[in-house]
């Protein structure tokens, strides 16, 4: 058994060390707003915070997460910086098909709840590694900048 907390709630979950937190939070804890997208770290669908940081679930062994808090779209709302950008996202209708914009509004919140008034370059550096198979980039980087006018 491995102790984990997500989202503020302590869990064990019986599993193997090496298994990837993905698949904890998906398939033990029933918490399927994280998505599978390459499995390489390649393209953020997997996106979740450690400890305030956003890291790639996909390649992240659970035995690496213990002792530290995960927090998974489910309850990004719940932080101030989570708030605004999901409030932003639904404002600009940033999403179009959805499959990444966990992923994204993950990002997107770490990088908030770190830097208040991000410039582009920051934006860049924060979202690099989140694809989105639609293109919505362009409203991404604006939903960004109006969440982090929401926050001043």
């Amino acid at each position: 058994m491995i102790a984990v907390t997500v989202n503020g709630r302590k869990q064990e979950v019986d599993v193997a060390p090496d298994t990837p937190l993905l698949w904890v939070l998906r398939d033990h804890l029933n918490l399927t707003g994280t998505k599978f997208g390459c499995g390489m770290a390649l393209c953020g669908a997997c996106t979740v915070h450690l400890d305030g940081v956003a890291i790639r679930s996909c390649v992240t062994p659970v035995s690496a997460v213990a002792g530290k808090k995960i927090t998974t779209i489910e309850a990004v709302g719940a932080t101030r910086a989570g708030k605004a950008v999901q409030s932003a996202w639904e404002k600009l209708d940033v999403v179009q098909c959805g499959y990444c914009q966990s992923g994204q509004i993950m990002s997107a919140a770490a990088l908030l709840a770190k830097n208040t008034k991000p410039g582009d370059a920051d934006i860049d550096a924060a979202m690099a590694g989140n694809v989105c198979r639609c293109a919505t980039y362009v409203r991404i980087r604006a939903a960004i900048k109006v969440a982090a006018k929401a926050m001043a």
